[in-house]
């Protein structure tokens, strides 16, 4: 006889969240799409699964490997289920809401990924993020770093790490080498993996002169890096310049804004390469691994779907914010007694009415107020229903 599975099991990766968790989880969602409403962030509820080929269109490719695919039963037709919600607020801008000028939007909602992106990543992390469409300058960047920090803060993060980088910065100075596709594509992964010993093996077999490439991976650390790689490269591309001055603008605003954060600056960063087109940077904080947020600039994100716009946001798993603040919320709420009494019951809506928790007794079952998460209780007092604290 074959032994049946056990059913409540979950799939690696999956997890249940828990009333006291999601307690917390719902609170904090509330609390950071206030703070991003106060930045002027509309939100958006995407769908939860969209046709394939608009999940993967354009800037979208790079999440395939992450897409769990199902046929749709109406139209015969494959679609997808988001594992990233950036694609399709790329979306929502170039052809449900197309606004003159700058536009913000944020989100929070549930994804599904085939695989976890990271150590102990969920698979179905609920994602939570902010994006600024129509404006191409660093001013935008500043923005969406500023609104992500203030929301880290806001859920409890301490002693945060900015780290920044520039994709152009590699891309410019591949293209005036005369790299060949390959050979970039070949690089851009030893970076990725910051690879030092292949980095000094392969760039000697690149038909190309290298000269300028070869300091790349070295150029890293405070903001003393960018004077640094201002003298490396004296003669840099355009693009090059004008990545460095990008950086210099957002590290300066930082400092007058956050100056408690720390920030680290890596020119040879290369976050979401076939994705991001400019400024990347990702946020850390002490016991978490991995990063706690990160985002970037993805110039022309919908243009697959008819409507170029420059762009840059951030995302992060709110589950893994909840962290922050470990403290379990105090008990909250009022352990009113059975009974169907008209004043009783108007007693309870009244409470209810003014924002209270009140959980109410059942018939022939004794409730421990404690159990209920219930600091008070509803007793008749001299003809009238008054909520007191429980007696210890």
């Amino acid at each position: 006889m074959v032994k049946p599975v056990d059913a409540w099991l979950l799939p690696d990766g999956v997890a249940d969240v828990l009333p006291a968790e999601a307690a917390r989880l719902e609170a904090l969602r509330r609390r950071l799409l206030d703070r991003f409403a106060s930045w002027g962030y509309a939100l958006v509820f995407p769908p939860l699964m969209e046709y394939l080929d608009s999940l993967l269109t354009g800037s979208g490719r790079d999440l395939a490997d992450l897409t769990f695919k199902i046929t749709d039963q109406l139209s015969g037709r494959l679609m997808g289920v988001r594992a990233d919600m950036t694609p399709q607020v790329a979306r929502l801008d170039a052809h449900c809401l197309p606004v003159d000028g700058p536009a913000r939007y944020c989100y929070a909602g549930t994804l599904l990924q085939t695989r976890p992106t990271g150590l102990s990543a969920s698979r179905c992390p609920v994602q939570i993020g902010a994006e600024l469409y129509g404006h191409a300058g660093v001013e935008s960047d500043i923005e969406v770093i500023r609104l992500m920090l203030d929301g880290l803060t806001l859920a409890g993060a301490g002693a945060i790490h900015l780290d920044l980088g520039h994709v152009g910065i590699f891309r410019a100075l591949a293209e005036a080498a005369g790299l060949s596709d390959a050979a970039e594509a070949r690089l851009q992964d030893i970076l990725a993996r910051k690879s030092l010993p292949e980095w000094a093996a392969e760039l000697p077999q690149c038909a190309a002169d290298t000269a300028a490439l070869a300091p790349l991976p070295g150029l890293c650390g405070d903001a003393a890096v960018l004077a640094r790689a201002a003298a490396t490269w004296p003669a840099a591309p355009a693009a090059v310049r004008q990545a460095l001055a990008d950086l210099g603008a957002v590290v300066e605003a930082l400092r007058a804004s956050h100056p408690q954060v720390t920030l680290y600056i890596d020119l040879s960063e290369l976050r979401g390469y076939h994705y991001h087109t400019g400024l990347v940077f990702a946020a850390y904080v002490p016991g978490q691994r991995g990063e706690v947020a990160k985002g970037g600039r993805y110039d022309h994100v919908g243009e697959a779907f008819g409507r170029a716009r420059p762009a840059t946001g951030f995302s992060a798993d709110l589950k893994q914010w909840l962290a922050f603040d470990a403290t379990p919320a105090p008990a909250r709420g009022i352990l009113a007694p059975a009974g169907d009494d008209p004043a009783l019951r108007e007693a309870v809506t009244q409470a209810r009415a003014a924002g209270e928790r009140v959980v109410q007794q059942l018939p022939g079952v004794a409730l421990d107020a404690a159990a209920a998460g219930c600091d008070r209780e509803l007793i008749l007092d001299a003809g009238r229903w008054q909520a007191r604290p429980l007696a210890h």
